[in-house]
């Protein structure tokens, strides 16, 4: 299964800078908690923003650039017919695609889940979410996420499986 994992604020800002606008720890705890032990995709620049890689997950790059260099342990992939052969032969892993953009907006019509912390605050980014119809989708799930000192943001975890 090809999942999408992203957090978004307002106006569907997803980064700047090559980073996250804001912290928020209890969509790192989630990120943390749904992908441990699954496999994670991202983009070149996405797994460059981790500075390592990710342990107790696969993680893969998808990159049409030959000459990046990553550590061993993670795996590189230059295509997406090669991206949808791995999916293929991986089904009981879930995949969770994780970023950028152009890798969302690439690999969309594939997806089959999405898990998406909204952010109640208008942050300045200078990359957003692609769009994404929504009808194709249902909503299966919704977690209004707990405020504190450490989670000043007003945030929901939903996921939705597409129909």
């Amino acid at each position: 299964m090809i999942s999408y994992l992203w957090a978004e604020s307002k106006g569907h800002v997803i980064g700047m800078n090559g980073n996250l606008p804001w912290k928020l720890p209890a969509d790192m705890h989630y990120f943390k908690q749904t992908t441990t032990n699954n496999i994670i995709l991202a983009g070149s620049k996405t797994y460059k923003s981790f500075g390592r890689p990710l342990p107790h997950r696969l993680n893969v790059v998808l990159t049409h650039q030959e000459d990046n260099r990553f550590p061993d342990e993670v795996m590189v992939i230059h295509n997406v017919n090669d991206f949808l052969k791995f999916a293929n032969n991986n089904k009981e892993k879930e995949i969770f695609v994780v970023g950028g953009a152009q890798i969302f907006k690439l690999l969309l019509p594939y997806v089959d889940r999405l898990y998406r912390t909204s952010i109640d605050y208008k942050f300045d980014g200078d990359t957003v979410m692609p769009k994404i119809n929504y009808d194709e989708f249902n909503l299966i799930k919704e977690t209004i996420g707990k405020l504190d000192s450490k989670n000043i943001y007003p945030h929901k975890f939903d996921v939705f499986e597409r129909k």
